[in-house]
C-alpha cells in the first residue's frame, strides 16, 4: 500500500516541481516519473520494514 501511495505521491511532487521551475509537458512527465520510481522504492522499503519489525 505504500508503494502505490508513493507512486501517487512522487508522481505529482516530480510534476509539479518541474512546473514550477517553468519546465516543458516533456520535463513534467520526466520529473514526474522520476519522483514516482524514487517514492515507491523508498515506500517499499518501508513496507518491509514495517512487515520485518510485526513479525
Amino acid at each position: 500500500m505504500l508503494v502505490l501511495a508513493g507512486l501517487f505521491l512522487g508522481a505529482l511532487f516530480g510534476g509539479f516541481r518541474a512546473k514550477t521551475r517553468g519546465g516543458n509537458r516533456k520535463d513534467i512527465w520526466q520529473y514526474a516519473i522520476v519522483h514516482a520510481i524514487i517514492f515507491a522504492l523508498v515506500g517499499l522499503v518501508l513496507t518491509i520494514l514495517v512487515h520485518r519489525l510485526s513479525t
